[in-house]
């Protein structure tokens, strides 16, 4: 399925009026969402599904927040949406791994002897 800015207006006003999710607008969530974390970059797979899970969740969530009446652009307020949702889930695991801090040395510093601790 392609998916372009019209189609998915009309899917989400028609899904508004219906009280919930049509199908093909779930499917059009969804391809936008898997265009959007591919242009991202993570460190491992768990990090990416995770903050991918987050961002799905707050578009499924709040759907029906889009307001028709200031903006036909679903694409743009889906797509903001959802990278958001994968702020919020990355910024997630950094609390989590909080502790897990890397400490960086510059090499001009370890010849003073001190800065050479830490290796």
């Amino acid at each position: 399925m392609y998916l372009n800015n019209k189609d998915l207006y009309i899917e989400i006003v028609y899904s508004k009026a219906m009280g919930s999710l049509t199908n093909d607008a779930k499917i059009m969530l969804e391809l936008l969402s898997k265009k959007c974390v591919k242009k991202m970059r993570y460190n491992n797979s768990d990090d990416k599904n995770d903050c991918y899970q987050t961002g799905v969740l707050d578009m499924f969530s709040n759907w029906h927040n889009f307001n028709e009446e200031k903006s036909e652009n679903a694409f743009a307020y889906f797509t903001e949406v959802f990278k958001r949702g994968l702020a919020r889930g990355y910024n997630e695991i950094i609390k989590k791994k909080g502790d897990l801090k890397v400490k960086m040395y510059s090499l001009d510093t370890a010849n003073d002897g001190e800065a050479m601790h830490g290796f």
